[in-house]
């Protein structure tokens, strides 16, 4: 009865030893990156990111990224950021066109995503209904106003408000505020639904060349030089696919320095893309305050600013900071950036730290060596 047992034990054990020498294959198959075939890109219908409509409409996004196995690029329209956020989080995009805003909510609840370049700088202004604007003076003449702008969360959106607060007007209280997309916007103040908007360019202008509003305050009044959109990529492209992902900064980048030498063109692809008047188009690029930009330490200020802002209105459960939000390291490499030295206090050279054992060759001698060592044991017992 006891050899029986003592039997049972070194099965037992052999089923532990089988057991490890799975294990001790499992890393090698798990860390394998997932191909990436389809590339989705998120954008929105303003004039603040042709430059990704630029790169699509001369296909310079599927030239640049073939060598990488991409196969097909497609991109898809959102009216603002906060929808365009909730789609990256379910895996619907790779990359995305988006203010700095959005990601600070989304991040927040989990995307796993960070700010890998800038696109562009102010670029949104309060469009007033023509009779309303003939009176303006200050802010304090919006009080009792409906004012449409994008939905909580977003640049335009934190501005406003931050803003208003700043004037010691308070945005639940003081007017009413009412999220909407651009068209609807658009639709809203030509049908005299809402006093005023608060949208990017090229709707401010659309609006005021239609007769339907006039603009009293760009964004850059509000918040001098702030950030507006980025460049936003998924956690996999970071970590998984880095080359890819420095590719398609520099195609971001190349598209970018084309569409300021080339600003008729910038405008004729948006209007295609999107279906607006061009001459309506060209126009807004001489009544915006938008700076196309792709550098994204120029942006970071002002986004750490608009996550207090978030946190203080609720928006966000902690207050996140410049790790949380960026990584500036593919950019800064696409570019031959030299990170800044940080200074470090002299300390003894640490001993080399040992590799953690995993379960492989090692391990698995140990216990065929435990096991002979106990079946001896057993055997000379009984």
């Amino acid at each position: 009865m006891e050899k029986v047992k003592s039997i049972e034990i070194l099965i037992a054990l052999a089923v532990v030893l089988s057991a490890l020498c799975i294990l001790s294959a499992v890393p090698l198959q798990t860390c394998e990156a997932r191909e990436i075939k389809e590339l989705h890109i998120g954008y929105q219908p303003s004039t603040h990111q042709i430059a990704e409509m630029t790169a699509m409409e001369k296909g310079w996004w599927e030239r640049d990224l073939k060598r990488f196995g991409i196969e097909k690029v497609t991109d898809t329209e959102f009216p603002s950021g906060p929808p365009e956020m909730t789609a990256m989080m379910g895996g619907a995009l790779d990359i995305a066109y988006v203010g700095t805003a959005p990601p600070i909510s989304a991040i927040d609840k989990g995307l796993d995503a960070k700010i890998v370049a800038a696109v562009q700088t102010n670029g949104s202004a309060i469009v007033l209904l023509p009779e309303l604007a003939v009176n303006y003076t200050s802010p304090e003449d919006l009080k009792g106003l409906k004012i449409a702008t994008f939905p909580p969360g977003s640049i335009q959106d934190t501005i406003l408000k931050n803003w208003l607060r700043d004037k010691g007007i308070d945005p639940k209280n003081d007017l009413e505020i009412v999220s909407m997309g651009p068209r609807d916007a658009i639709s809203a103040i030509a049908a005299k639904a809402v006093d005023a908007v608060f949208l990017p360019s090229p709707s401010p202008t659309i609006i005021e060349l239609e007769g339907a509003g006039k603009i009293v305050v760009l964004s850059g009044d509000m918040w001098p030089d702030h950030a507006c959109c980025c460049l936003l990529a998924s956690g996999e492209l970071i970590r998984e696919h880095p080359e890819l992902l420095e590719q398609i900064i520099r195609t971001h980048i190349n598209a970018t320095e084309y569409n300021r030498e080339h600003i008729d063109e910038a405008a004729e692809i948006f209007a295609k893309k999107v279906g607006w008047d061009v001459e309506k188009v060209k126009e807004s690029f001489n009544k915006t305050d938008m700076k196309w930009i792709h550098n994204p330490h120029l942006e970071i200020p002002s986004t750490l600013e608009y996550a207090k802002v978030d946190y203080e209105m609720g928006y966000t459960d902690k207050l996140l900071t410049q790790d949380d939000l960026f990584d500036t390291s593919f950019y800064d490499h696409v570019m031959g950036i030299v990170p800044t030295p940080t200074a470090v206090t002299p300390s003894p050279t640490p001993s080399a730290t040992p590799t953690p054992v995993q379960p492989g060759f090692t391990t698995v001698l140990t216990v065929a060596s435990l096991l002979v060592a106990l079946y001896i044991i057993l055997r000379r017992r009984f």
